[in-house]
């Protein structure tokens, strides 16, 4: 009998747990053929999360549970997740309820026809504003147009992955995490299904803008050096620009134009030239502060508390 291990992350979700849990216990219950695995990853919550996660596996044996012993972020919760995972197969999913666990199945039977990366992609976003999808559009074709890596469009972390892939996603350590583009960079054979993605079920979303922002910075630094090339493309194109300019001031009193004061014109050269060069310099920080933080070969998260499954006797 094959194993599914379902990862859930969660942040201060005891709102939507019970809804989750009903839902996939339903779910395991009218596919019997399989054996489950319900791995959540407790990611430093404040609420009552822990200890409904300690109720559900007092009663049900599938459900395990991570315990970290603090807030390290959803990426490093679900690198956490991986480590854990026993499935031969897994499947990440939201504890917003946000992605339908009904399509699980579905995921599974392509899975068994021999894909080892099945990603669900969003047809719709139910509930969000305009401003964010527009954001995600764009920030994804900025993306696709600055890496060689094939990144998918409109697609989160809900997807099934084969143990390989688990295998080879535990492979990365690195602390500034972009798991989206992992999951691309790793290859294997792909298959996309879409969905509708429905609004939160309960509870309050942990992603503003200012987070989103973070987390796509990390997507661009990780994964490409287009920004590099950009602010050298920019120095050069600059300098060009003033050199031709130069010749132009040195050359123009020889037809009897004069040279005036410019005040105007030189400050706006000046504060150009400026926030050109912060730009890039700033550019370069952001490397150069990834650099640091993956010299320090620090763990990139600790175990407070592990709950592991058990199977079910018969």
């Amino acid at each position: 009998m094959k194993k599914i291990s379902i990862l859930i992350p969660a942040y201060n979700e005891q709102e939507v747990l019970q809804m989750l849990y009903e839902r996939l216990h339903k779910l395991a219950g009218e596919h019997s053929e399989y054996q489950f695995e319900f791995m959540f990853v407790n990611d430093g919550s404040r609420d009552r999360t822990l200890e409904i996660l300690k109720t559900f596996a007092s009663r049900d044996p599938r459900v395990a549970y991570v315990n970290l012993s603090r807030n390290f972020g959803k990426e490093t919760a679900m690198l956490a997740g991986f480590d854990h995972v026993t499935g031969d197969a897994m499947v990440i999913i939201d504890a917003d309820l946000q992605d339908p666990p009904e399509l699980i199945p579905k995921m599974i039977d392509y899975w068994q026809q021999g894909y080892d990366d099945v990603y669900a992609k969003r047809r719709s976003r139910t509930g969000e504003s305009w401003l964010k999808k527009k954001s995600s559009q764009w920030y994804y074709k900025l993306l696709q147009s600055s890496t060689r890596i094939p990144i998918q469009v409109d697609t989160g972390d809900f997807r099934l992955l084969d143990r390989r892939c688990i295998d080879a996603l535990r492979e990365f350590r690195e602390s500034e995490r972009y798991t989206k583009g992992m999951f691309s960079w790793i290859g294997f054979n792909k298959k996309e299904i879409m969905y509708d993605r429905d609004p939160r079920a309960a509870g309050e979303t942990k992603w503003n803008y200012l987070k989103l922002v973070n987390l796509a910075i990390d997507g661009l630094t990780s994964f490409t050096t287009a920004p590099l090339r950009l602010a050298s493309v920019m120095g050069f194109v600059i300098s060009v620009a003033a050199f031709i300019y130069i010749v132009y001031l040195l050359v123009r009193p020889f037809f009897g134009v004069s040279t005036g004061a410019g005040y105007s014109s030189i400050m706006a050269v000046v504060l150009f030239l400026g926030g050109v060069q912060l730009l890039s310099l700033g550019i370069i920080g952001e490397y150069i502060a990834r650099i640091f933080n993956e010299t320090k070969h620090r763990p990139l998260y600790f175990v407070e508390e592990y709950h592991a499954a058990h199977p079910r006797k018969k």
